[in-house]
C-alpha cells in the first residue's frame, strides 16, 4: 500500500497546509458547474489528507505516507483526541481519491447539498487543524527553488 518514503516531499509542515488551502479553494472555484462535483470530492480530499499531513508533521516530526485518511486521522487522535469528532468525515471522504477521478462502471454521483455539505465540512477540518498549529497564510512564504 505504501509506496515508500519519497525525497522531494516537503518535511515542512506549513507547506503542507498551505497547499490544503489551495485544494479547498480550487474545490470552492469548480462549484458553478455541476459537471465537476467528482473533482470537487477530490480536491476535498486532498485538503484533508493534506490537512492532516501537516498538522502530524507538525506535531510528531514524521511524513506520513499514503493517502488513507482514517489512518492519519488516527495518527491525529494519538496527539488529539478531538480528532476522533472527524473520523466519519475521513471515512467517508476517503473514498473520492479514487472514485472521483477515474470511471467506473458505477459512477460517482454527488448532488449540489451533497457538495455543499462536502465543502462546509472540509472547510470545517482545514479550520479546525489550522486553530491547532496556528498556521497563518499571510505570513506563508514558498521556499525557493534550488539554483
Amino acid at each position: 500500500m505504501s509506496r515508500g518514503f519519497r525525497d522531494g516531499d516537503s518535511k515542512r509542515y506549513f507547506d503542507w497546509l498551505y497547499y490544503a488551502a489551495i485544494d479547498l479553494r480550487a474545490a470552492k472555484l469548480l462549484l458553478d458547474d455541476t459537471r465537476c462535483y467528482n473533482i470537487i470530492s477530490f480536491h476535498c480530499q486532498q485538503c484533508v489528507e493534506k490537512a492532516l499531513k501537516g498538522y502530524l508533521l507538525w506535531r510528531k516530526h514524521h511524513l506520513y505516507d499514503g493517502h488513507n485518511l482514517p489512518f492519519l486521522c488516527k495518527q491525529a487522535m494519538q496527539e488529539d483526541p478531538n480528532f476522533r469528532d472527524r473520523i466519519a468525515l475521513c471515512s467517508q471522504i476517503n473514498h473520492y481519491y479514487i472514485e472521483s477521478r477515474y470511471p467506473a462502471d458505477f459512477l460517482l454521483s454527488l448532488d449540489e447539498d451533497s457538495v455543499q455539505t462536502l465543502i462546509v465540512d472540509t472547510t470545517d477540518m482545514l479550520t479546525f487543524v489550522n486553530s491547532l498549529v496556528k498556521f497563518d497564510f499571510t505570513s506563508y512564504h514558498a521556499k525557493k527553488a534550488a539554483v
